[in-house]
């Protein structure tokens, strides 16, 4: 026991003493991939499925180990198919995480590429006022409402299912879109640069159905599934309650007022700069002339 220990040690050691800056920068990279790929995958179906992987993996080792050849064949026969069997029960987890990857951020305001930044922002700044406005008047007469604001991710796909309606948005527009048992009610409105693009449109399920309460209806089911396969913002008004909830990033955040929808929105659309970090000796050196001159 002791010299299968003092084994291990000394091939940990020798690939010690043979490691390079580049293969701790590899380490770290892949340890951050990792982290990544768990972080995804935590709380789906793929948890489940990876579990299932290492029982099988395991059980490969254990009855090869004991020599156990039927099992072990069966097993290593499942094994070699096993990346292709990942790739079609992982689809939507791996579309989810190159979708997320693809959003990255390569400047300010990267969504906002048609028109000046003046018009843009002036557009947008009418557009959350006239929703706002219209989301609650829409929950005080509870009629159902579905608004997916576009951002960085492109909605092509739900676009063309829709209606194409290119409108400034008002309350009125939107009102008349919304009202019970007209053609262009039941779907979602999707306003892209400030004006509504379309609407009747239809919005994928979501990939964690049986984990959303069953007391939420179609309307936000299908707004956490769009904010799970994009990041937009999706504004929701149930008919049951008259309740203005918001749907991002796969979570639903409910019980908004006017006021805190606004406020919502503009950080939103139009994110705050993030203050430059001062490094820590530069506020020491500022302090230390404060006091010299004091």
């Amino acid at each position: 026991m002791m010299d299968a220990i003092r084994n291990i040690l000394n091939m940990i050691w020798s690939v010690m003493q043979t490691m390079t800056f580049m293969d701790i920068i590899d380490i770290i990279l892949m340890s951050y991939l990792m982290y990544l790929l768990i972080k995804i995958i935590r709380e789906t179906r793929a948890n489940q499925l990876i579990k299932g992987i290492i029982i099988v993996v395991a059980a490969y080792f254990i009855s090869t180990a004991v020599g156990l050849k039927s099992i072990s064949y069966i097993v290593k026969s499942i094994l070699d198919v096993g990346l292709l069997a990942i790739l079609i029960m992982f689809q939507p987890e791996i579309r989810r995480a190159l979708e997320k990857a693809g959003r990255t951020k390569i400047g300010p305001n990267l969504f906002n590429l048609s028109g000046s930044s003046d018009e843009l922002t002036s557009a947008w700044n009418n557009a959350i006022e006239e929703i706002c406005d219209s989301c609650v008047d829409l929950s005080a007469s509870k009629t159902g409402a579905l608004i997916v604001i576009e951002r960085q991710t492109r909605l092509g796909e739900q676009i063309e299912n829709g209606t194409i309606i290119n409108a400034k948005p008002s309350k009125e527009l939107f009102g008349n879109i919304f009202f019970p048992n007209t053609p262009l009610h039941d779907g979602a409105v999707i306003i892209r640069d400030g004006i509504i693009l379309a609407a009747a449109c239809f919005l994928p399920k979501p990939q964690k159905e049986e984990a959303i309460p069953k007391r939420l209806g179609s309307r936000h089911r299908a707004a956490i599934g769009m904010s799970e396969n994009s990041d937009a913002v999706i504004i929701v008004v149930s008919e049951e309650t008259g309740q203005i909830s918001i749907a991002e990033n796969g979570s639903l955040k409910r019980d908004f007022t006017r006021f805190m929808l606004n406020e919502y929105l503009h950080e939103a659309i139009f994110p705050k700069p993030q203050e430059p970090k001062i490094p820590l000796a530069a506020k020491l050196r500022s302090r230390s002339k404060g006091d010299d001159k004091k």
